[in-house]
């Protein structure tokens, strides 16, 4: 999840030195990826008890009106700080093994994210991964960069085409991903 929380600080745009624009879309599947790190590790720490996983992770939700994230001894009012200031905190609590589920909630709102939208990407990129391994990626043979454009970009679009409340949605989005990959 650290890896990925600083992916999204470089979707975000962060060098003061040089013209940057902070890419949104890509921004967010980043906040997908921590997401299904962050789910996993909490399972995991609740020994596979997916009902115990989200108990514990409304609980963390519901603690406070005005979430307050202590890190390393100083307290951080995640509601007063930038985008950037909020990534650059997440980024490190992952480093230290820590994640934050108000931080990261606070985060999806600070990029332009509902928890439908987060449900709707987070369903997406497990697909995409699905299509990873159905198309070689633990062999090295899957090509990650299409037509000139990474396949998280694609499933965007793909993403973009498609109603979530479709019951075949998954499937819709396999097939979209096929369509668009190189055979």
């Amino acid at each position: 999840a650290m890896v990925e929380s600083v992916e999204a600080i470089e979707h975000h745009g962060w060098k003061w030195w040089k013209a940057q624009h902070k890419d949104l879309p890509q921004l967010q599947m980043e906040l997908v990826d921590i997401w299904h790190f962050a789910l996993s590790a909490s399972i995991i720490d609740y020994n596979g008890d997916v009902e115990a996983t989200a108990h514990a992770l409304a609980a963390q939700l519901a603690q406070q009106a005005e979430p307050m994230v202590t890190f390393d001894g100083k307290d951080y009012a995640i509601e007063k700080q930038a985008l950037l200031d909020n990534l650059e905190l997440m980024a490190g609590l992952c480093a230290a093994k820590r994640f934050s589920v108000p931080l990261f909630m606070h985060i999806v709102e600070q990029c332009e994210m509902s928890g439908d939208e987060l449900y709707r990407q987070y369903v997406g990129k497990n697909v995409l991964n699905f299509f990873r391994q159905d198309n070689g990626y633990k062999a090295g043979t899957y090509q990650k960069t299409w037509q000139g454009r990474e396949d998280n970009e694609h499933l965007v679009d793909v993403l973009d085409a498609l109603d979530i409340n479709n019951p075949d949605y998954a499937d819709e989005v396999y097939q979209g991903l096929q369509q668009r990959y190189p055979s």
